[in-house]
């Protein structure tokens, strides 16, 4: 049976009458979307890794073309973001190429740490190309270059878009050191204040986050420190910014850690059925239970 439909125009005026007005109320906003900050994001890794180059540049005068290329991009998009510094967009954008080759050298740190740290790793380019701790953390470093820059919203648009792809929600504000390792990586979520040190090995499911969310705590650190050389096993979780996890340490699976851990300790889940969970005051750096 065909239904024929009835459109009745006066209704439909009202609702988009409705939805402009709701839409006005935002004011201006900026004209740029997640998925243009990851096309911008993946021609950013694609001159870092050969390997995520859709077509490969094969001179240092293609380089550049795309260099430039890229820096008018990122000028448009800044000048969207934050129009009333505008006049700063040139800078930030110069700024944030020269800073590619630095990056690519901490990005190949990262991909080495990877392919150190799991066995199942049959080579660099499968390390490079198929794991999401070497997109996420990449992204990672790109888009914190512009966070030390102060741009708004950019470089969160660039973590989010990582994040729906490596299921790794890193906030682009932390402070990571070289070598960081994200094994499987599935749920980590690091935290804006959160710091890393170097040669760090996360598996998945890990929270680095805070104590409380209150909004007056926007500019204090509100998540932990996690010194060199540090492993954290899977759904371990670790709140706080007073806490710091001391340099060697091992943080098993599981664990609830909100205070510090001396360097060199081994904190493991110890199940005591209902009686609940204790966590004793460490007295040296030796093993201790949760």
């Amino acid at each position: 049976m065909n239904k024929t439909l009835k459109i009745n125009p006066s209704a439909l005026f009202e609702v988009a009458s409705g939805l402009i007005e709701r839409q006005r109320s935002y004011g201006d906003v900026p004209d740029i979307h997640m998925e243009e900050a990851g096309l911008f994001l993946d021609e950013c890794l694609g001159l870092l890794f050969p390997q995520m180059a859709r077509q490969r540049p094969k001179s240092p005068r293609e380089v550049e073309a795309r260099l430039i290329q890229m820096i008018g991009k990122l000028r448009y998009t800044l000048c969207e973001v934050m129009p009333e510094q505008c006049t700063r967009a040139e800078g930030i954008a110069m700024r944030f190429a020269m800073a590619l080759p630095k990056i690519a050298d901490q990005v190949r740190l990262d991909a080495q740490a990877a392919m150190d740290g799991d066995p199942a790793a049959g080579s660099l380019d499968e390390v490079i190309l198929a794991y999401p701790s070497v997109y996420a953390v990449a992204s990672y470093r790109l888009a914190n270059l512009l966070v030390h820059e102060d741009v708004p919203l950019l470089p969160r648009l660039m973590g989010e878009y990582a994040h729906r792809l490596t299921g790794i929600d890193i906030n682009p504000g932390a402070t990571i050191g070289q070598g960081l390792f994200l094994d499987h990586g599935t749920a980590i979520v690091i935290g804006e204040s959160a710091k890393i040190g170097n040669n760090v090995k996360i598996y998945q499911g890990v929270t680095l986050g805070a104590l409380s969310v209150k909004r007056t705590l926007r500019h204090v650190k509100r998540h932990p420190t996690i010194e060199d050389d540090v492993v954290i096993y899977a759904n371990a979780t670790i709140l706080g910014g007073d806490t710091v996890i001391g340099r060697g340490s091992v943080i098993g699976g599981n664990v609830w850690v909100t205070k510090s851990v001396p360097p060199g300790s081994r904190v493991m889940y110890r199940s005591v059925g209902w009686q609940g969970l204790s966590e004793p005051e460490p007295e040296r750096a030796d093993d201790f239970t949760i």
